[in-house]
């Protein structure tokens, strides 16, 4: 299984990410989650959430891209409410909630693999690409977190032409220990059966429970999330427990991901990753409890052209956390590269990504 872990020694030689200076409209209040509209993918539809350019604070014309961002497992669209906002200085936002989550509906015979997630994130980048207006036709700055990374990634590798820049903040890469803030419980998840059995014993669990267990777990430090974020979680979490395929898409998804860990050869995300072009930053909280910081230098090193961020005091969902740095960080490395080049050509793709 050599080809599923990370280059050995390989955790130094990536440039260290150069945040932007670039004026940001402050986050004084409390920004509601972005409208959105469904979408048609293969085999279905996803939700999709839009956040309009704004353009330079001090109102100055400016360059106008485009970006998608991919939440993570058990996360939505509205993760990125808060950098959405901020990145709209620069960037036409979409922001989709994968099959099965927020306000998508499930995949097609609720089969949750990172192969769906990854054609259904190929075929939102091409409705983006395809939209008029200015950047009509341009690759799209790509930006994923935890899942939504691991997916990322492979939407780069597979379709490069799509992607002008790539975000990763804590990609859920290949590992084969398990983290200690998960229960070794959750290696059950391949047994057949079991998925569903987690599903109905996750139900039991109250909105209010969920979501202060997930801040615990993903956040550096959760006793400094506002009272209003969590608020608008649970609120968030009482209309996602209403949907009947809700647990089934957690549980089934987490499934699809320890699974996609078990491959190797050409299918395997760390040789993925050695094949990107595009300009990448790998961004990190040093106290990420879910995906070991550890990991930060490895994939930066990995990467061919990547920056580096670690970010202090930072969990798991840093565009949650410290949406500021972030942003900062993303600009930084849009700034510095050539983010408008012509597009690459598509390059050939691992079985377990292709159509």
């Amino acid at each position: 299984m050599s080809e599923a872990t990370p280059p050995d020694g390989a955790t130094a030689g990536a440039p260290v990410a150069r945040p932007s200076a670039t004026p940001l409209p402050p986050l004084t209040s409390l920004v509601p989650p972005w409208p959105g509209e469904h979408l048609p993918v293969r085999g279905g539809e996803v939700f999709v959430r839009s956040t309009p350019w704004t353009g330079p604070v001090d109102g100055a014309d400016g360059p106008r891209e485009r970006a998608l961002y991919v939440h993570g497992l058990g996360g939505a669209s509205t993760n990125w409410t808060d950098l959405a906002a901020l990145l709209a200085v620069r960037f036409d936002g979409w922001a989709v909630d994968l099959p099965g989550f927020g306000r998508s509906q499930p995949p097609p015979r609720g089969r949750y693999s990172i192969r769906g997630h990854v054609r259904a994130v190929v075929d939102v980048l091409e409705h983006v690409v395809a939209r008029p207006g200015e950047a009509h036709g341009r690759p799209v700055h790509l930006l994923g977190n935890s899942l939504g990374g691991l997916v990322s990634l492979l939407v780069a590798s597979r379709r490069p032409d799509l992607v002008a820049t790539l975000t990763l903040v804590s990609p859920a890469m290949p590992v084969y220990r398990v983290p200690p803030a998960f229960s070794r419980a959750l290696l059950l998840l391949l047994v057949p059966g079991v998925p569903s059995l987690a599903a109905r014993r996750m139900g039991a669990i109250t909105p209010e429970e969920s979501v202060r267990a997930m801040v615990r777990m993903c956040f550096g430090e959760p006793r400094k999330v506002p009272p209003e974020r969590i608020e608008q979680a649970v609120q968030e979490m009482r209309e996602r427990s209403e949907q009947p395929w809700a647990d089934h898409a957690l549980t089934r998804s987490m499934r699809g991901l320890i699974t996609s860990y078990l491959r190797v050869g050409a299918a395997n995300a760390w040789r993925a990753a050695r094949t990107l072009r595009m300009p990448t930053l790998v961004l990190w909280g040093d106290r990420d409890k879910l995906v070991d910081p550890a990991m930060a230098p490895r994939l930066a090193a990995a990467v061919p052209d990547a920056r580096l961020e670690v970010l202090e005091r930072v969990g798991h969902v840093a565009m949650l956390e410290a949406p500021e740095a972030t942003a900062r960080a993303v600009l930084g490395l849009v700034e510095t590269t050539a983010a408008c080049r012509e597009p690459l050509a598509a390059v050939d793709t691992p079985r377990s990504v292709r159509r």
